[in-house]
Protein backbone atom coordinates (compact mmCIF):
# COMPACT_ATOMS: atom_id res chain seq x y z
CA UNK A 1 0.00 0.00 0.00
CA UNK A 2 1.45 3.35 -1.07
CA UNK A 3 1.72 6.23 1.36
CA UNK A 4 -0.66 9.09 0.60
CA UNK A 5 1.10 12.06 -1.01
CA UNK A 6 -1.13 15.13 -1.04
CA UNK A 7 -1.47 17.50 -3.96
CA UNK A 8 -1.12 21.12 -2.85
CA UNK A 9 -2.01 24.07 -5.07
CA UNK A 10 -0.35 27.36 -4.13
CA UNK A 11 -1.66 30.70 -5.40
CA UNK A 12 1.32 33.01 -4.83
CA UNK A 13 1.49 36.75 -5.33
CA UNK A 14 4.06 37.77 -7.92
CA UNK A 15 5.86 40.35 -5.81
CA UNK A 16 6.45 38.59 -2.50
CA UNK A 17 5.36 34.98 -2.06
CA UNK A 18 6.38 33.85 -5.54
CA UNK A 19 9.74 35.55 -5.09
CA UNK A 20 10.07 33.81 -1.69
CA UNK A 21 9.40 30.47 -3.38
CA UNK A 22 12.00 31.34 -6.00
CA UNK A 23 14.49 32.21 -3.26
CA UNK A 24 13.85 28.84 -1.61
CA UNK A 25 14.63 27.14 -4.91
CA UNK A 26 17.73 29.14 -5.77
CA UNK A 27 18.99 28.68 -2.20
CA UNK A 28 18.42 24.92 -2.58
CA UNK A 29 16.28 24.77 0.55
CA UNK A 30 14.65 21.36 0.77
CA UNK A 31 10.87 21.18 1.05
CA UNK A 32 8.14 18.71 0.16
CA UNK A 33 7.64 18.35 -3.60
CA UNK A 34 3.86 18.25 -3.26
CA UNK A 35 3.17 21.83 -4.30
CA UNK A 36 2.13 23.17 -7.70
CA UNK A 37 2.45 26.94 -7.96
CA UNK A 38 0.09 29.31 -9.72
CA UNK A 39 1.49 32.84 -9.88
CA UNK A 40 -1.02 35.67 -9.54
CA UNK A 41 -0.21 39.37 -9.58
CA UNK A 42 -1.74 39.87 -6.12
CA UNK A 43 -3.23 37.60 -3.47
CA UNK A 44 -6.25 39.91 -3.68
CA UNK A 45 -6.84 38.49 -7.14
CA UNK A 46 -7.53 35.00 -5.74
CA UNK A 47 -11.26 34.52 -5.86
CA UNK A 48 -12.71 31.94 -3.43
CA UNK A 49 -14.08 30.06 -6.43
CA UNK A 50 -10.46 29.40 -7.49
CA UNK A 51 -9.94 27.53 -4.22
CA UNK A 52 -13.15 25.51 -4.58
CA UNK A 53 -12.27 24.68 -8.17
CA UNK A 54 -8.75 23.54 -7.17
CA UNK A 55 -10.22 21.20 -4.55
CA UNK A 56 -12.81 19.85 -6.96
CA UNK A 57 -10.12 19.33 -9.62
CA UNK A 58 -7.97 17.11 -7.41
CA UNK A 59 -6.09 19.24 -4.89
CA UNK A 60 -5.97 18.00 -1.31
CA UNK A 61 -4.95 21.40 0.04
CA UNK A 62 -4.60 25.01 -1.10
CA UNK A 63 -2.16 27.73 -0.06
CA UNK A 64 -2.75 31.40 -0.73
CA UNK A 65 0.46 33.37 -0.28
CA UNK A 66 0.65 37.14 -0.17
CA UNK A 67 2.71 40.11 0.91
CA UNK A 68 2.90 41.08 4.57
CA UNK A 69 0.47 43.81 5.66
CA UNK A 70 1.81 47.18 4.61
CA UNK A 71 3.95 45.68 1.83
CA UNK A 72 1.31 44.97 -0.83
CA UNK A 73 2.24 46.42 -4.21
CA UNK A 74 -1.46 47.05 -4.81
CA UNK A 75 -1.90 48.82 -1.46
CA UNK A 76 -4.72 46.76 0.09
CA UNK A 77 -4.84 43.48 -1.82
CA UNK A 78 -3.69 41.44 1.16
CA UNK A 79 -6.36 42.98 3.41
CA UNK A 80 -8.97 41.94 0.85
CA UNK A 81 -7.45 38.46 0.82
CA UNK A 82 -7.59 38.16 4.61
CA UNK A 83 -11.30 39.03 4.64
CA UNK A 84 -12.09 36.67 1.77
CA UNK A 85 -10.24 33.72 3.28
CA UNK A 86 -11.98 34.18 6.64
CA UNK A 87 -15.35 34.01 4.88
CA UNK A 88 -14.20 31.12 2.69
CA UNK A 89 -13.18 29.06 5.72
CA UNK A 90 -16.61 29.59 7.30
CA UNK A 91 -18.24 28.49 4.07
CA UNK A 92 -16.01 25.41 3.81
CA UNK A 93 -16.98 24.40 7.34
CA UNK A 94 -20.65 24.64 6.40
CA UNK A 95 -19.97 22.41 3.39
CA UNK A 96 -18.29 19.79 5.57
CA UNK A 97 -14.80 20.53 4.22
CA UNK A 98 -12.00 20.80 6.77
CA UNK A 99 -10.86 24.42 6.86
CA UNK A 100 -7.33 23.16 7.57
CA UNK A 101 -7.12 22.30 3.86
CA UNK A 102 -6.89 26.01 3.04
CA UNK A 103 -3.97 28.10 4.28
CA UNK A 104 -3.25 31.79 4.11
CA UNK A 105 0.36 32.85 4.68
CA UNK A 106 2.23 36.12 4.37
CA UNK A 107 5.63 35.38 2.83
CA UNK A 108 8.03 38.10 1.70
CA UNK A 109 10.54 37.84 -1.13
CA UNK A 110 13.31 37.44 1.47
CA UNK A 111 11.65 34.53 3.29
CA UNK A 112 12.65 31.48 1.25
CA UNK A 113 13.13 29.37 4.36
CA UNK A 114 9.70 30.44 5.64
CA UNK A 115 8.15 29.38 2.33
CA UNK A 116 9.79 25.97 2.61
CA UNK A 117 8.58 25.57 6.20
CA UNK A 118 5.02 26.51 5.24
CA UNK A 119 4.99 23.93 2.44
CA UNK A 120 6.32 21.25 4.81
CA UNK A 121 3.70 22.19 7.44
CA UNK A 122 0.84 22.13 4.93
CA UNK A 123 1.97 18.80 3.52
CA UNK A 124 2.19 17.24 6.99
CA UNK A 125 -1.25 18.57 8.01
CA UNK A 126 -2.93 17.41 4.81
CA UNK A 127 -1.30 13.97 5.18
CA UNK A 128 -2.94 13.81 8.62
CA UNK A 129 -6.31 14.78 7.14
CA UNK A 130 -5.99 12.27 4.32
CA UNK A 131 -7.14 12.62 0.73
CA UNK A 132 -9.85 15.14 -0.01
CA UNK A 133 -12.97 13.14 -0.80
CA UNK A 134 -14.50 14.85 -3.80
CA UNK A 135 -18.22 14.41 -4.10
CA UNK A 136 -18.38 15.52 -7.73
CA UNK A 137 -15.43 16.25 -10.01
CA UNK A 138 -17.46 17.85 -12.79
Amino acid sequence: MEEFEPKIIAFLCNWCSYAGADLAGTSRIQYAPNVRVIRVMCSGRVDPTFVIKALRAGADGVLIGGCHFGDCHYMEGNYKTARRVALLKKMLGQLGIEEERVWLEWISAAEGSHFAQVINDITAKVKELGPFARQNNS
